[in-house]
């Protein structure tokens, strides 16, 4: 299983086995990247302008994979957990920890200073500390844990009661 450069499990064998589809990839297959950002990489776009700005990635039959592609990023922005479905619930104006947190799947080499590629997956905190602290894995089919559940339905419950009418007839009686 991958590692992170401390040595803690990152929870799969292949990064890149994750990933859905590149950020950069439109809905009709090309790279945004090298149309939007080209100038960072001059190179790059020509490259891909000369193809019609096609991603060779994005077709299971072309010639690159995700990893051969070095403009390649994949960001989860799900409001899931990947690993046990637990739903994000934010209270707005409190200052609260978030049940989801950003789990990096791509590391720096050894040899290499910087990231190869940003890989990431949304995983409950809980999830989180998991796949960290032993061997379990961001594919395992499993059940969310007890606390977050409670700490997600204290939530849930401060929502509803924010929500709940109230008049202010009944809300200022005492005064």
């Amino acid at each position: 299983m991958e590692k992170t450069p401390q040595g803690t499990s990152v929870g799969v064998d292949d990064p890149y086995a994750v990933v859905e589809r590149c950020d950069f990839l439109t809905d009709d297959g090309r790279c945004r990247y090298a149309a939007e950002y080209g100038h960072n990489d001059p190179e790059f776009a020509r490259a891909r302008h000369a193809d019609d700005l096609r991603c060779p990635a994005a077709d299971p039959e072309g010639e690159w994979a995700w990893v051969d592609c070095p403009k390649f990023r994949a960001t989860d922005t799900a409001r899931t957990c990947r690993r046990c479905g637990l739903d994000e619930r934010r209270l707005a104006g409190e200052e609260t920890r978030p049940l989801l947190e950003e789990h990096h799947l791509e590391y720096a080499d050894d040899d290499r200073a910087e990231l190869t590629h940003e890989i990431t997956v949304s995983l409950c905190r809980w999830c989180h500390a998991k796949v960290h602290g032993s061997w379990a894995r961001v594919d395992d089919d499993v059940e969310p844990d007890p606390e977050a559940l409670a700490t997600a339905e204290g939530r849930r419950s401060a929502e509803r009661a924010e929500f709940a009418f109230e008049s202010a007839a009944d809300r200022y009686e005492d005064e």
